[in-house]
C-alpha cells in the first residue's frame, strides 16, 4: 500500500484529493437537508399534538356532566407524583413561576412539574450518596472525620439545584435564538396581515416560513397558532405566548395585538412600529457589544501579544549585547 501511494505523481493526489472534496461536501449537504426535515417534522408534530391537546380538552369540557375521560399517564410521571405526594410537596405543583419557567425552558406536558420537582429531590439523594462513597473510598481523607458529612451535604446541595441549572440555561439559550429572530418574524407577520390575512393565518404562515431558520421560535407561533383557532379567548392565546417565551419582544406583540382587538386600532402599523423598534433594540445591542470590544481584548492582549512583541523587538538586541 506505501508503495503504490509512493508511485502517485502530484497531479493525481489532487484529483484524488478534489474528489474526496467533492464526496464529503455532498455528504454534508444530504446530512443537513435530511436533519432539516427531521426538525420541522418534530416542529409540526409538537404543533399537531398541542391542537390535539386542545380539542381533547374542548371535547372534555363539553361532556364532563357525562363521564369523567380517564387518562394513562406514563410510569415516570407516575413515579414523579407518588414522590412529590409522599414527600408533601403539592404546592409546589401548582407553583404558576416553576410552570412558566419549565416552559419557557422547552419543557411542557400535565407532569413537566412533578417530573422537574421528583428530579432535584433525586438529585440531592444522589449528590449525597456519590459524595460520600467518594470521601469513603479516599486511603488518606486530610481532614477531620466530620468534614466527610460536610461534603456530602456539599454534594446533595449540588445535586438538588443541577436539574435548576440545567433548566435556567436552555431558558437562556431559547430565548437568545428567539430575541435574534424576533425582528424578522413580525416583518413576515406585517407583510401577511397587510396583505389581507387574519392574524391566526398570519402566525401559521410566519411558523411556516421561519421554521428551519428560527425553529424554536416557529414553534411558539405554532402553538399560538392553535390556541387561537380552539381557544374561546383570544387575549388568553396572546398572553400564553407571552408567558411561554418569556422575552420582553413577545409581551409587546401580545400587548399590540390584545389592544387592536380591544380598540379595533389597525394591526398593520402597530406591527410596523414593533418591528421598528425591536430591530433598532437588536442593532443597539450589537453595538454596545462591538464598543465594549476593545475593554475585552485588552488583558487578552497584554498577556498573549505584548510578550511576543517584546521577544521580537529586544530579542536580537540581547543576543548581540
Amino acid at each position: 500500500m506505501m508503495t503504490y501511494l509512493a508511485r502517485l505523481d502530484f497531479a493525481t493526489v489532487v484529483l484524488a484529493s478534489l474528489g474526496l472534496g467533492a464526496v464529503i461536501t455532498v455528504l454534508f449537504f444530504a446530512v443537513s437537508m435530511i436533519s432539516r426535515g427531521k426538525r420541522s417534522k418534530r416542529i409540526k408534530q409538537v404543533i399537531n399534538q398541542h391542537r390535539g391537546n386542545m380539542s381533547a380538552l374542548q371535547l372534555e369540557n363539553l361532556n364532563r356532566p357525562a363521564a369523567i375521560r380517564q387518562r394513562k399517564g406514563s410510569t415516570r410521571a407516575e413515579l414523579a407524583q407518588r414522590l412529590v405526594s409522599s414527600l408533601n410537596m403539592q404546592n409546589l405543583l401548582d407553583s404558576v413561576s416553576i410552570r412558566d419557567s419549565l416552559a419557557q425552558a422547552g419543557l411542557r406536558g400535565r407532569n413537566a412539574v412533578a417530573i422537574f420537582v421528583a428530579s432535584r429531590v433525586i438529585g440531592a439523594v444522589i449528590g449525597v450518596a456519590v459524595t460520600f462513597m467518594f470521601v469513603s473510598a479516599m486511603k488518606e481523607f486530610p481532614y477531620p472525620g466530620f468534614m466527610k458529612f460536610v461534603f456530602s451535604g456539599m454534594g446533595g446541595v449540588v445535586g438538588f439545584y443541577f436539574p435548576k441549572i440545567l433548566v435556567a440555561n436552555n431558558k437562556s439559550k431559547r430565548q437568545s435564538e428567539m430575541t435574534q429572530s424576533f425582528p424578522d418574524a413580525l416583518d413576515l407577520m406585517l407583510i401577511c396581515v397587510e396583505s389581507g390575512l387574519g392574524i391566526e393565518m398570519a402566525f401559521n404562515k410566519v411558523t411556516e416560513e421561519i421554521m428551519d431558520s428560527a425553529p424554536i421560535l416557529a414553534q411558539e407561533l405554532g402553538l399560538t397558532s392553535a390556541e387561537l383557532a380552539y381557544l374561546g379567548n383570544r387575549r388568553q392565546a396572546f398572553e400564553n405566548f407571552s408567558k411561554r417565551t418569556g422575552l420582553p419582544a413577545a409581551k409587546s406583540l401580545a400587548t399590540t395585538l390584545i389592544q387592536s382587538e380591544q380598540y379595533g386600532t389597525p394591526v398593520g402599523k402597530a406591527l410596523a412600529v414593533l418591528a421598528q423598534e425591536k430591530r433598532d433594540e437588536r442593532l443597539s445591542a450589537a453595538e454596545r457589544k462591538a464598543a465594549a470590544l476593545p475593554a475585552q481584548l485588552t488583558v487578552p492582549m497584554i498577556i498573549f501579544f505584548l510578550p511576543v512583541l517584546f521577544i521580537v523587538v529586544i530579542g536580537p538586541a540581547a543576543l548581540q549585547m
